[in-house]
């Protein structure tokens, strides 16, 4: 069966890679260049072109090769080349089928915030200390994930408990394309397990939960210092650990939501109000999106591919190896990987999964 493009998408692709061109060439002049904000704003259309852009190049090449090779086997006599044209325009046909496919996942409409750094807040749920130690064992795993997918991990606060695990991780992953890569981690995470301290062999169920935020920049939003209550005290830890002998650590409330921030890992009060403002200002505009979202949302049945849902999302099972994600129904038996860092087959096929969705919504 010949490979026939639809007319208007390659009207739509057309149009973007001039789209693209017109980008790269206002990121040259002056006048964008000298306005910050501008020059961001130009720069992120521009990278969110660029991998449509580059695979409509490879499609153009490889139909241009491709109607070659058919007019060729339509009209040559020659039985040798008559034959390397049909093989040609054969395998030629599968990767223009398969890079139009991919075309029109790169069509679908992008989430403004892939490309942006993530806050990742990672909290215990029910379980007692289990649930504590589970939340240390989970962000492990994301910083190993992420230093294997080059992005770099900066902690932002913790607040320990008496078992040496932990009632709450905040950390600031960076790296283009981190929310991308982690926005569908948002949610509950249940883990069976014999704890350590179990002497009967019972396996226990802990739950933790994982927020996933968009990094706020200062363009994103601007808040106002008068909406802000800033107290500095002495930062303490479970059991008298890391106490400061200065008022270093800070909390900031934001007085118009009622947000509450606090950040004590550093020694400097300076730093700690820096990455307080930080999770802050990524909190307060991650619910201003959310209530947006919810607003478009309420009369649907179901959210497709938000990955905001709080309801339990993914179960770790130790005993059986197991880990299964109830949105795509997928187990797999490498529980032990997973907890080390290897989660690209998880991200993978929800990625996947809510693509192939997006595309049913797309007609």
């Amino acid at each position: 069966m010949a490979h026939n493009p639809p007319e208007h998408l390659l009207k739509k692709l057309e149009s973007l890679s001039e789209k693209f061109s017109l980008l790269t060439t206002k990121l040259s002049q002056p006048d964008i260049i000298s306005d910050r904000k501008v020059f961001q704003e130009t720069s992120v259309e521009r990278s969110s072109l660029e991998d449509v852009v580059d695979k409509f190049a490879s499609y153009k090449k490889n139909l241009k090769n491709y109607s070659g090779a058919i007019e060729i086997r339509d009209n040559e006599k020659d039985p040798d080349l008559l034959e390397m044209a049909k093989e040609e325009s054969s395998e030629l046909e599968k990767i223009l089928d398969q890079e139009l496919a991919e075309l029109k996942i790169l069509l679908l409409p992008k989430d403004p915030n892939d490309h942006k750094n993530i806050i990742i807040e990672l909290r215990a749920g029910v379980g007692g200390d289990e649930a504590g130690l589970f939340v240390g064992d989970m962000y492990r795993a994301y910083s190993k994930f992420a230093e294997k997918n080059k992005y770099s991990v900066e902690l932002m606060s913790t607040a320990e408990n008496s078992s040496g695990g932990y009632r709450e991780i905040v950390a600031l992953i960076k790296g283009n394309g981190a929310y991308s890569t982690f926005k569908y981690e948002s949610g509950s995470h249940r883990v069976q397990r014999v704890p350590q301290t179990e002497t009967q062999g019972r396996i226990h169920t802990s739950t933790i939960t994982i927020a996933i935020l968009p990094e706020a920049e200062d363009i994103d939003l601007e808040i106002n210092p008068v909406d802000l209550k800033i107290e500095t005290c002495r930062a303490s830890g479970a059991g008298g650990q890391h106490v400061n002998t200065t008022d270093s650590a800070v909390r900031i409330v934001h007085l118009p939501t009622g947000e509450v921030v606090q950040c004590q890992d550093e020694r400097s009060q300076i730093k700690n109000k820096a990455k307080a403002l930080k999770v802050l200002r990524s909190r307060i505009l991650q619910k201003m999106h959310q209530k947006a979202a919810d607003k478009e949302a309420e009369n649907r049945k179901e959210q497709v591919g938000s990955g905001f849902r709080n309801e339990r999302i993914r179960t770790y099972n130790f005993p059986q190896g197991r880990v299964t994600d109830h949105r795509i129904n997928l187990t797999a038996y490498n529980v032990d990987q997973v907890i080390e860092g290897d989660f690209k087959e998880l991200i993978n096929s929800l990625a996947r999964h809510y693509q192939l969705e997006a595309l049913k919504d797309n007609g």
